[in-house]
């Protein structure tokens, strides 16, 4: 079982960046089309959509819509523009939608009985949660694409690698010194102590970036970065109490088994899909 998760997460991780770094922008949000229509396809299970030809049938309208909003959108991505007509919109309406789903993770179960079987409120769920990743993810990497093309990569990957770091940090120190349940009704595993060591892991390796990296890389003061670090971070720890608290009301522990020893898509993506908007709404549009 080690071995098989140690060969996926290396093939995962050499897939994303040859994704991220060689593929075109209109490649690259071809394959994040694939991601999120996989992710919808998942998602069905949260709306207590049990029949195979439904759930693939949803996917795929999602799947068609998606690639032929990406088709209509070509020449603009081809040099870097991204949905700039409606992205801050989009991005708005996650940090909304993450609002939403720190009160619904508050007050499970009783929440359950507001969304618990809707399946047009779990597939408004799913679109907030993913649309909103997939134009995120194509803002970050494509930042000034046009006058040096890997710049937006740097930043695009110090958000994947804050949010890594940062469950890491969070792991260890809970394991270590965790004795107070963060939410034991959606995921009993998770400790205050380890909230807060996530919390610091951000803040240490958000410093060290600033110190390391070019000042040209990011456009906001040393404090502010910090502070959207960290408060990056936090909203990761709600994407991911968010998903579990999905399956758990759905009795499953993956989202799916598409990879092999780590489950679905959605258990791979559940921190960054909070994450990753969150940090691009403010960093572009309100800091």
């Amino acid at each position: 079982m080690l071995k098989q998760r140690i060969i996926s997460a290396v093939v995962l991780i050499v897939a994303v960046l040859i994704a991220l770094i060689w593929f075109s922008p209109f490649y690259l949000a071809l394959t994040l089309g694939v991601v999120v229509t996989l992710g919808v396809w998942e998602w069905t299970q949260f709306a207590q959509i049990k029949t195979g030809f439904w759930r693939l049938l949803i996917a795929g309208l999602v799947g068609c819509f998606l690639f032929i909003w990406i088709f209509g959108e070509a020449r603009y991505l081809r040099v870097g523009r991204v949905f700039e007509n409606y992205s801050a919109l989009l991005l708005l309406s996650s940090v909304l939608w993450w609002a939403a789903a720190l009160i619904f993770v508050v007050n499970y179960p009783n929440s359950a009985n507001i969304w618990g079987k809707s399946a047009f409120l779990q597939l408004i769920f799913s679109f907030l949660t993913l649309i909103p990743f997939f134009t995120a993810v194509l803002r970050l990497r494509l930042e000034h694409y046009y006058v040096e093309q890997y710049q937006g990569l740097w930043l695009l990957l110090y958000v994947f690698i804050l949010v890594w770091a940062a469950d890491s940090g969070a792991y260890f120190v809970g394991r270590k010194f965790g004795k107070h349940k963060l939410a034991p009704k959606v995921s009993p595993g998770k400790t205050w102590e380890g909230v807060f060591g996530g919390l610091i892991t951000a803040a240490v390796l958000a410093t060290l970036f600033v110190q390391l990296t070019p000042q040209n890389l990011f456009r906001l003061p040393t404090a502010l970065f910090i502070g959207l670090s960290v408060c990056t971070v936090a909203i990761s720890i709600l994407g991911d109490l968010t998903e579990s608290m999905f399956k758990r009301e759905c009795k499953i522990k993956d989202s799916s088994q598409l990879i092999p020893g780590h489950g679905g898509v959605l258990d791979r993506i559940d921190s960054l899909t909070a994450a990753v908007p969150f940090f691009a709404y403010f960093y572009f549009y309100v800091l």
